[in-house]
């Protein structure tokens, strides 16, 4: 019987890189990408503009390597929720990978403009507020309820699955829930920062994770469930 100890301490890898450079994304340029758009300014970050969208590959890709990783564990017990996993995950990473690719055209746009004088600036300012308000919706939003959607799946499958602790999987669930809550509030108030209700619901999904990867870095899955996996899901 396979034990995948490899891929558990992977998972937890994923699962501290992908929490890290979510919130290492915002650092570079801080509170330049906000509307109006300070074209000049931009202009003048480049290596701070592709900083950013690099971290921001990074989380993508990570963010969408833990379902990927677990989807081989996990379909032994449910497929169905196993692959949605993948899928929420998936989705959530060409939300993030769009976002960053428009920022890297908006570094072109501001450069040129500011190169061709204060007129250009001035017409494309419309453009690159646009770029940036739909910045704000994809991590805001749009990113984020697809991994909600698809870390509630995979949450529900270690938990069914006793591949983890159930206090640990069953703490991911409630911390998805209230993660996802923030989340449609932000929506509907257009509060995308560090708001004092988003902060203190979506501490409880950061410390989940994090203490979800070391449990897995450290103890790996519940070698008892694994041997428990239906055979004919295998």
């Amino acid at each position: 019987m396979r034990t995948y100890r490899g891929t558990a301490i992977a998972v937890g890898v994923l699962f501290i890189l992908c929490s890290a450079t979510s919130i290492l994304s915002i650092v570079p340029l801080g509170g330049q990408l906000v509307a109006p758009a300070d074209l000049a300014r931009l202009a003048a970050s480049d290596s701070r503009v592709v900083l950013t969208a690099l971290i921001e590959f990074v989380w993508a890709l990570t963010g969408a390597g833990i379902a990927i990783a677990l989807y081989p564990i996990l379909k032994k017990f449910n497929p169905a929720l196993a692959l949605g996993s993948v899928a929420g995950r998936l989705i959530e990473a060409v939300s993030i990978v769009v976002g960053a690719l428009g920022l890297l055209a908006l570094l072109t746009v501001s450069q040129e403009a500011v190169a061709a004088g204060s007129a250009s600036v001035a017409a494309v300012a419309t453009t690159s507020n646009l770029v940036l308000a739909a910045r704000e919706w994809v991590h805001g939003l749009v990113a984020l309820i697809p991994f909600g959607v698809g870390a509630f799946m995979y949450y529900v499958v270690l938990y069914r699955s006793r591949l983890v602790p159930r206090w640990l999987s069953g703490w991911g669930l409630i911390a998805i829930a209230l993660f996802m809550v923030s989340t449609v509030i932000a929506g509907f108030t257009q509060e995308f920062g560090f708001t004092t209700v988003n902060t203190v619901l979506n501490i409880p999904i950061g410390l989940q994770e994090m203490a979800l990867a070391v449990w897995l870095i450290a103890k790996g899955f519940n070698q008892k469930a694994l041997a428990s996996a239906p055979v004919s899901r295998a």
